[in-house]
């Protein structure tokens, strides 16, 4: 690849004179990084291109955590989702003499991010990225909101209800189908307060839960009438892709997560608007944020902590940003590591310059709602057992008529751990 002008990366001279002071016999000038983002291949590419003292060398993971505890092996840095859990989280080494060099400034992170990488006050793990989930209409439709920013639940219920149109009994239109969206009931049990986190294995506030799913069956029946006209709508119609569905008018919203949101072709992307789903004026984050350490057992300790402090500046993440978007990677990935960045000066300031449809839309620091630490291995337990889950309660009156979220667990770890 074409390598960059001398200018293109800020300071890079100074890192390697700060990381260089700090090398110690044997430490190995090559830092090996696993991730499950693939665009840090490219962002290495950049780094070592850059200078000559160091280089990293990617090596991709569909699970980098679950890779880490059954290999035994240890690599250098790892960029990657579920980082945090209990298995996972030491295995790193701290980082908080870099902030204390004052190589990186705390200030730019945002807050609920980096505190969910600290364990008893030290810092192990630096959030890269984040999405948002959000509800996507046309266009023509967005002065029907009460504020550009966000959408409340009580307001998502409200507009597609009076959205919805009948024929001869059967839905022709259809505002918004929550039982054809298995992800949204997921966002509406977490807004409600049901709080899935690690635990033994995992823990949950069922009274909330129950809350949520009370909720939701009211929706249906007030909004859409039952679960069975939502599911003859879905089967007529579903069969289009969802952004298909909202440009058509088939129905008035949809929801995308802002990494899908921003790599939408151009030419789709144009007709649709956006509101982040909130309630309480929170706004619920997707749980695979992705997170970055360095390996407390780290050969190339020098070369690693030159590539965070390059990775992890404001001023580096813009000129990223750049180079993806003149080789167009912006078309198949979104922001940083497909997602907004952590680094909450890039979001607010550097996002919008590459993003215009942002502008309005800048997720506010004291809206976010992270998700709490989840175990390791929690997208398998959250696509196999809780999403189908909430999917069948939603259509049983009593939880006791179908089998308990606690056993389904149980089980499918005694199963996948035989």
């Amino acid at each position: 690849m074409k390598h960059p002008s001398p200018g293109f990366f800020p300071k890079i001279a100074l890192f390697l004179a700060i990381v260089l002071a700090s090398c110690g016999k044997g430490d190995s000038s090559t830092a090996i990084l696993w991730t499950d983002r693939p665009e840090f291949a490219f962002y290495s590419e950049y780094f070592n291109s850059a200078q000559g003292q160091f280089q990293i060398e990617v090596r991709y993971f569909e699970s980098p955590a679950r890779q880490l505890i059954e290999s035994g092996e240890t690599p250098d840095i790892v960029a990657a989702s579920w980082l945090n859990s209990t298995s996972t989280r030491l295995l790193f080494k701290p980082l908080d003499s870099i902030f204390q060099d004052e190589n990186l400034d705390r200030s730019l992170f945002y807050t609920s991010l980096l505190s969910l990488g600290a364990i008893e006050g030290r810092q192990y793990l630096l959030p890269v990225n984040f999405n948002i989930p959000a509800v996507v209409f046309t266009r023509d439709f967005a002065r029907s909101f009460s504020n550009s920013f966000t959408i409340e639940m009580d307001e998502i219920k409200e507009q597609a209800g009076e959205y919805n149109a009948q024929a001869n009994g059967i839905y022709t239109k259809m505002g918004f189908s929550l039982s054809s969206n298995e992800e949204f009931l997921f966002i509406a049990a977490i807004l409600c307060g049901a709080a899935f986190r690690e635990g033994a294995p995992i823990a949950w506030d069922n009274e909330a839960l129950e809350g949520a799913v009370a909720w939701i069956q009211e929706w249906i029946t007030v909004a859409n009438t039952s679960i069975q006209m939502e599911d003859d709508f879905a089967y007529k119609y579903y069969n289009d892709p969802p952004e298909k569905l909202v440009n058509s008018g088939r129905v008035l919203f949809i929801t995308l997560d802002s990494s899908r949101f921003f790599t939408l072709p151009e030419e789709q992307r144009t007709l649709l608007d956006f509101r982040w789903i909130a309630a309480n004026e929170r706004i619920p984050l997707d749980e695979g944020s992705v997170y970055y350490g360095i390996h407390s057992k780290t050969k190339a300790a020098a070369a690693a902590e030159a590539f965070t402090i390059w990775f992890f500046t404001p001023e580096t993440q813009r000129l990223l940003l750049e180079a993806g978007k003149s080789k167009r990677l912006n078309e198949t990935s979104f922001g940083i590591a497909g997602g907004f960045s952590a680094m909450r000066t890039v979001t607010e300031r550097i996002f919008p310059r590459f993003y215009p449809d942002l502008m309005g839309h800048i997720p506010l620091e004291d809206f976010l709602l992270p998700a709490n630490i989840l175990p390791g291995d929690w997208i398998s337990i959250k696509q196999r057992i809780i999403l189908p889950y909430l999917r069948e309660r939603i259509r049983h009156t009593s939880p006791g008529e179908i089998r308990s979220l606690e056993r389904r667990i149980a089980d499918w770890y005694r199963l996948n751990r035989e």
